[in-house]
């Protein structure tokens, strides 16, 4: 059984960046992965493209998009930034570059380069790989983690670190094996709920327009009636249902909201104009469409993969002439485009989650070094903790700082 300083279990982006460091401190680091590949989930986040991170700098900031828990990657964050993620990447060959919204992605280059400059940064720092490599179990045995048994053998560290990520996309190899040892060693564990997912409708219509993208809509949340909350921003239509960032960013909410009474989705779209200065603009094209058929005098007010649903959903005859549409069926064309009512069924599970929420909990775990606060030698990095933000990198940011702060201070005793 060779004996290691570190031992890193999970090789995906906290993982690599965790061996790395350490490795760099110039401890000897085993860097354990049940998949054939490292980087496996890193090849997916941004629709196959990597946002990096997100253009907010200032560490105060940047943890607001956590909620209530962000305060807690102050940290890990004053330690490894945004900037210091930008200069990391530039460093490796592959610069970025700031885009809509904040996100921050390759220049030119895809999700596959991401993931080859963090291999290849920790097998050029000297880490070790043990690829289809499953971890069965990590013993204690006097408050210490004494050795990690795997399926290619037993190996043995002083310090290791978990960074086995959640629930979310199980097919990149996350199973939830790292919450499973955490709570075996008396960690808390705050339930595991997928996150960032597509929203499922009773509308059968989306299946139509579901290569359609929504761009500068309004989504408001309502339950029972009361609206809660709402995005401004791009979403589009699903085979089932409704999903892009605004939906992304609003699931959570409505996930809680299904439990609390009837769930509906408002959709502006045209939230730039205020809706009675909007019914006035209804008003003029019905007047320039006098004599035509209503369904031809749509098309200077949405996309013509849209017209089709939305003649079908007013309940105006298509043949009936403009000059003949009433001020009562004019007020539910102004509804559709001002409040498009969606309903909610349902949110998707893990397997199109982007990422989990919850995880181990943030109380008994040292945030200033990512220590285990039940024992001694074991360490917790990326999204095996009980942090989650946004769409827009802030979670791969989370990823990139807590995996650095752990591999500095797994190379202590």
């Amino acid at each position: 059984m060779t004996q290691y300083d570190v031992i890193v279990v999970g090789g995906g982006p906290a993982g690599l960046f965790a061996a790395g460091f350490a490795a760099q401190q110039g401890a000897r680091v085993m860097l354990l992965e049940k998949n054939a590949h490292c980087g496996a989930k890193i090849l997916i986040t941004g629709k196959g493209r990597c946002n990096v991170t997100h253009s907010e700098e200032d560490p105060r900031k940047f943890v607001e998009h956590f909620g209530r828990n962000g305060r807690a990657l102050l940290t890990a964050l004053y330690a490894f930034g945004v900037k210091d993620v930008v200069a990391f990447f530039e460093e490796k060959g592959v610069p970025l570059r700031i885009e809509r919204g904040g996100r921050i992605f390759p220049e030119q280059g895809e999700a596959k380069d991401v993931q080859k400059a963090v291999i290849a940064f920790a097998r050029d720092a000297g880490v070790e790989m043990c690829t289809s490599c499953e971890v069965k179990n990590l013993p204690i045995e006097d408050g210490l983690v004494k050795e990690v048994e795997t399926t290619a053998g037993i190996f043995a560290a002083d310090n290791i670190v978990v960074a086995t990520g959640g629930l979310s996309y199980p097919e990149t190899g996350c199973t939830g094996d790292g919450y499973a040892w955490a709570k075996s060693c008396g960690h808390r564990l705050v339930k595991p709920e997928p996150a960032l997912v597509p929203v499922k409708l009773r509308d059968p219509w989306t299946a139509e327009v579901s290569h359609f993208n929504l761009k500068n809509v309004k989504i408001t949340l309502c339950v029972d009636g009361k609206k809660i909350d709402d995005r401004f921003g791009e979403a589009f239509f699903t085979r089932s249902g409704i999903g892009g960032p605004i939906i992304l960013d609003m699931s959570s909410r409505i996930r809680d909201a299904l439990k609390q009474g009837t769930v509906k989705l408002l959709l502006d779209l045209k939230p730039a104009v205020a809706t009675d200065l909007f019914d006035k603009r209804l008003q003029r094209e019905l007047a320039a469409h006098s004599n035509h058929e209503f369904g031809h005098s749509l098309g200077k007010l949405l996309p013509r993969d849209m017209i089709p649903v939305v003649l079908r959903l007013v309940g105006i005859d298509p043949k009936k002439k403009c000059h003949s549409v009433t001020r009562v069926e004019r007020q539910r064309l102004l509804k559709l485009f001002k409040e498009f009512e969606l309903d909610v069924s349902g949110c998707a599970g893990f397997r199109k989650a982007i990422i989990t929420s919850g995880g181990v909990s943030l109380k008994d775990i040292d945030m200033r070094s990512m220590r285990s606060k039940h024992v001694k030698n074991l360490f917790f990095a990326g999204e095996i903790i009980d942090l989650d933000g946004p769409t827009g990198g802030f979670n791969l940011q989370e990823c990139w700082s807590t995996g650095y702060l752990a591999g500095l201070n797994a190379t202590t005793k």
